[in-house]
């Protein structure tokens, strides 16, 4: 099951010398390059499906998420269970630091860092526009900001159909200015509901390491 990426095609491609520049992504859709670095859609708002509400719970990571899973790309880390996770170094996506295997079924997690801080409203659109280049039908069905062990991520579940297969991907998404990451747990789409209490504790164990 290939994974989803947030490179950002297209940004460092042309130069940005002028005051901003207009490029196309290989998916398709046209970006605007500004001349301090910093990009957006041009059509941004075909993307968005109006404000996204932030939840008001606090989100923590639990009790018997008591293993450290650093980041080497900048500086954010995972505790995650021991006892129902096992992890590796990435190797079927270039993009990715870690891959994650949840011991007693079918799901699975994903952990890609980028050294670019990318702001949070922006992370939606670049997140579909390069699911969709893999997962053609892709939808949001589920998004919201969570305060998660003191700082705001963006929560996504999309879902779509790969190679015939139905799967749904629910992930958190943070940047700050050392870098972005994407913290995804996926699995097929009937399986989800089950393994949502699994995803939830997963994610929850994402932190920012002083």
């Amino acid at each position: 099951m290939r994974k989803i990426t947030l490179t950002l095609i297209a940004l460092f491609v042309f130069s940005i010398s002028q005051a901003q520049i207009i490029a196309v992504t290989e998916s398709g859709e046209e970006v605007i390059l500004y001349s301090d670095g910093t990009w957006k859609y041009q059509h941004e708002g075909q993307f968005m499906s109006g404000k996204i509400q932030t939840n008001t719970i606090a989100f923590k990571k639990e009790k018997e998420s008591t293993f450290l899973l650093k980041s080497n790309k900048f500086n954010v880390g995972l505790y995650l269970n021991p006892k129902k996770w096992s992890f590796t170094k990435a190797v079927d996506n270039p993009d990715a630091e870690y891959e994650l295997k949840f011991k007693d079924g079918d799901l699975y997690g994903m952990l890609i860092t980028e050294k670019i801080e990318i702001p949070i409203e922006t992370l939606k659109s670049i997140a579909v526009v390069n699911a969709k280049t893999v997962v053609s039908d892709l939808k949001v069905v589920k998004e919201e900001y969570r305060i998660v062990n003191g700082f705001k991520v963006l929560l996504l579940q999309m879902n779509g159909t790969m190679k015939g297969i139905k799967v749904s991907y629910y992930g958190y998404y943070y940047s700050n200015p050392n870098g972005t990451v994407q913290f995804i747990t996926y699995t097929s789409q009937k399986l989800l509901d089950n393994y949502m209490p699994e995803c939830e504790k997963l994610l929850n164990g994402l932190v920012e390491i002083n």
